[in-house]
């Protein structure tokens, strides 16, 4: 199966490894960062593309292996950050992924409520 990550067009996926080095990118997240080298990040660490607060904020979420969840506007999109640990097949911490999802400009909230038996 191909990189199905590549047929998302509204979702950048960034992933790393648990040292904070960049190791895949699907085609999204390639041309999201492509001002700041695009593909040519993997390989390179998480590190030196953030400020310090942001650089806290990773180390934070690597050592106590926590999602960080945000909106932001950015370039006039409405986007959803979502950092989230993963795990290799042994079950062990291996690093962050990052979804960037483009968000729709009037995007509806609903409410679920269980299904009564």
């Amino acid at each position: 199966m191909e990189n199905w990550s590549n047929s998302l067009p509204f979702v950048a996926i960034t992933v790393s490894d648990k040292e904070g080095k960049i190791v895949d990118m699907n085609e999204r997240s390639a041309v999201t960062f492509s001002k700041d080298g695009g593909k040519e990040l993997i390989g390179k660490s998480l590190f030196d593309c953030h400020p310090q607060r942001a650089i806290e904020i990773i180390n934070k979420l690597m050592t106590n292996e926590e999602v960080n969840a945000y909106t932001i506007e950015k370039e006039g999109l409405k986007k959803l950050i979502y950092q989230t640990p993963w795990y290799d097949n042994k079950g062990e911490f291996a690093g962050l992924v990052e979804m960037s999802i483009v968000l729709p400009e009037n995007m509806p909230h609903y409410v679920r409520t269980p299904k009564k038996d």
